[in-house]
């Protein structure tokens, strides 16, 4: 048998090269590697079908930096209206409500 292929790349002169990436990646981007369930694969994969092309691994990379806009935007809202309230019940003091605290039978005896 012939070996057509294999002999043809045998003479490549390596010794000028360059170890590292033929693409630099991108800047603030890092290449990590990570474990998925075969469903979240399927959407992101069906969508970019859907689609008519692109690449799952930008729309995942898009949903996880969604879900962390959506989450930072939460915790700020939850902190303003914290601090509004704070701010309402400290300002206008207490209107008839009262922290008594109702005991239970067992607790009198």
């Amino acid at each position: 048998m012939k070996k057509a292929a294999a002999d043809r790349y045998r003479n490549i002169d390596f010794s000028g090269a360059k170890r590292g990436p033929a693409v630099r990646p991108e800047p603030g981007k890092t290449k990590i590697s990570i474990r998925l369930d075969n469903t979240v694969l399927d959407y992101f994969r069906d969508m970019v079908e859907k689609a008519g092309g692109g690449n799952y691994q930008t729309l995942i990379n898009e949903a996880l930096l969604e879900h962390v806009h959506r989450r930072s935007t939460l915790d700020v809202v939850r902190q303003v209206v914290r601090e509004e309230l704070a701010s309402y019940s400290a300002s206008s003091g207490p209107r008839g409500i009262t922290s008594s605290r109702r005991t239970s039978p067992r607790s009198r005896r």
